[in-house]
């Protein structure tokens, strides 16, 4: 693998200092506190003393214990002791984060993290949270995106601030190189964790880290600046589109006029319909059934045509002049 560039010591700080002037606290919550998801890896490490730097009194540390691996009790002893040293309160929050059946273990331990994040937020008065990805995580996510055929909101990426469950999240590290953050702690004696379960090739994005990663880095260096410029460009474009669609969806209404949307093109009613469909229901459906939609839109010219579609988990359906979508009960 191409090496990084030399270490620089506070590169984490000039990119959180970077990401803050972009996401400004409003006047109301300048006296809370900044929260930082801490598991004890390099990068939470990294971000939490970028974080304690920059705002000294002012951080905590959110750190999610999944009960998933024997280790994860040695995980919080050395939060604790981290925290401690560096005078930031920590605050654990224990899960069970065991998938359901049909759900893969890491979504099923995503969703479990965030909730847990933002149980905690709330409790502790968080303004953010703050999440270590860095640009390798990005990358990641781009050719993951890329494996499983997604679109331009996919192939964005991870966005670098959001808001989920009532709670604002930041990821100001998405620019910097994972081996310069580790490089730099290594060079002040900062210790850290390794989790085992990163090594572990029974999941799919560490299949990808370890056997596709480093033979892309290897033969395209530039490789996390320009994914990640790309990454970059394709929010940018989705948000267009999602701006294009909230307009088009005043002009149809809601629930949708089969004539209206008829009046626009092809693909713009394929926008209307998914941003509709996402902030109704959070369906998201397949290409082949908003093809199929589209399809059975231009025919909805008479007033006996029927249209009764499968779409997501639940079903798109005709009622007179407008569309309705009924969800899986």
């Amino acid at each position: 693998m191409a090496q990084a560039e030399p270490p620089t010591p506070d590169a984490a700080v000039k990119a959180l200092q970077a990401w803050a002037a972009r996401h400004p606290l409003p006047p109301t919550n300048l006296a809370r506190p900044w929260a930082v998801a801490y598991s004890g890896g390099a990068d939470s490490t990294a971000l939490l003393r970028a974080a304690h730097a920059l705002w000294p009194g002012r951080v905590q540390a959110f750190h999610v214990h999944h009960g998933l691996q024997p280790a994860a009790d040695g995980f919080v002893h050395h939060a604790e002791a981290a925290c401690t040293a560096l005078g930031v309160p920590l605050h654990v929050e224990r899960v069970q984060a065991a998938h359901r059946l049909g759900q893969s273990p890491e979504d099923a331990a995503r969703q479990a993290r965030y909730a847990a994040l933002a149980r905690l937020a709330h409790a502790h008065g968080a303004a953010w949270v703050l999440l270590g990805q860095h640009a390798q995580d990005q990358v990641e996510t781009v050719l993951l995106a890329l494996t499983r055929g997604a679109g331009v909101a996919g192939l964005a990426g991870m966005p670098e601030a959001m808001e989920r469950l009532g709670v604002c999240f930041g990821r100001p590290l998405l620019q910097v190189d994972a081996r310069a953050l580790r490089a730099a702690l290594e060079a002040h004696g900062v210790p850290y964790l390794d989790d085992p379960t990163n090594t572990d090739e029974r999941y799919t994005r560490n299949r990808l880290r370890a056997r596709l990663l480093p033979p892309l880095l290897e033969a395209f260096p530039a490789s996390l600046d320009t994914v990640g410029r790309s990454a970059r460009l394709l929010a940018q474009a989705q948000r267009l589109l999602d701006e294009v669609a909230s307009q088009d969806l005043t002009a149809v209404g809601d629930p949708p006029s089969i004539r209206k949307l008829q009046a626009l093109g092809r693909d713009r009613q394929a926008n209307v319909l998914r941003r509709w469909l996402r902030l109704g229901w959070q369906a998201v459906p397949s290409e082949a059934q908003l093809e199929e939609l589209l399809d059975q839109l231009a025919d909805c010219r008479t007033r006996g045509h029927r249209l009764r579609l499968k779409v997501a988990t639940g079903q798109v359906l005709r009622e007179g002049p407008v569309l309705r979508y009924i969800p899986s009960v």
